[in-house]
């Protein structure tokens, strides 16, 4: 009896396996139909519903008529989702798998993209995050794909906008310099404060703060008696920038960024965080 019982069980439990692996095969829907689900989500703005439709359709048909498409879609799905390092995740896949693809341009842009916007994220949607405060991070990447973009791809749709954002990108970097130039200066750490002004010169010219990089150069160089340098950045500043505010109305350099003050050697290798 016992043995009419067991085999009973185990056929049962075959049964359901069998039940289960069929129910499995039948949630798989036709490689088209999961591409037209994804395409009808994204139209619609439904990016979490598209992911779930493209998801599938590169697991069960990774090489499939629809194959490159729809890695191209993932990445833009992912993209609009703020899945940011998702989507520059699909676009090194998709770039992998696709070396000669003629839509290449469109990975390395969204990819750059993907970057782009990687060091803020959400927060700066909701409170005041001050960027050129932060540290570039991630857009030094993007600054790259960008750069091999315009590389490989001089003619794309997306050059001139790889373009204007590499410039956002030099800029930022400028800026964060001077941010850290301005903080020296705070701490009366002014041999800092020059190197880094003078790298905001030297390597980022047309940038918008290389105005005041100058000034800090000249005021500096003047502070620690290096009359040539602060003689050859006045001059600087006065062929590029003949009405800068650091000239007073007889033409004079005269700017009040530093003040001279006695400080103690411990003051001084400290950054002005000890001694007096």
């Amino acid at each position: 009896m016992r043995s009419v019982v067991r085999l009973w069980v185990v056929s049962v439990v075959v049964v359901l396996l069998s039940a289960c692996a069929t129910n499995k095969q039948e949630q798989v829907l036709p490689e088209q139909t999961y591409y037209e689900n994804a395409r009808s989500a994204m139209d619609s703005g439904n990016f979490n519903e598209a992911e779930t439709n493209l998801d599938a359709l590169e697991t069960y048909y990774p090489f499939g008529r629809y194959a490159e498409q729809a890695q191209l879609d993932l990445i833009f799905a992912r993209y609009q989702n703020l899945d940011l390092e998702g989507a520059r995740a699909a676009a090194d896949r998709f770039l992998r798998l696709n070396p000669q693809s003629e839509h290449g341009d469109y990975a390395l842009y969204m990819r750059g993209l993907a970057s782009y916007n990687l060091d803020i994220g959400l927060a700066a949607r909701y409170f005041p995050i001050d960027a050129n405060a932060r540290a570039p991070g991630e857009q030094l990447q993007a600054f790259r794909d960008f750069s091999e973009l315009l590389n490989r791809y001089p003619d794309s749709l997306y050059a001139a906008d790889a373009r204007q954002r590499m410039i956002a990108v030099r800029n930022r970097v400028a800026e964060l310099e001077l941010h850290a130039a301005r903080y020296y200066i705070t701490r009366e750490a002014y041999i800092a404060a020059n190197n880094r002004a003078r790298y905001v010169v030297e390597n980022y010219p047309s940038s918008p703060v290389v105005e005041e990089a100058i000034v800090i150069l000249a005021e500096t160089f003047r502070f620690m008696d290096i009359s040539k340098g602060s003689q050859d950045a006045i001059s600087l500043l006065r062929k590029n920038f003949p009405d800068s505010k650091a000239f007073n109305q007889n033409g004079e350099f005269e700017p009040d960024i530093l003040r001279k003050e006695n400080r103690s050697l411990t003051s001084v290798i400290t950054f002005g965080l000890m001694g007096d």
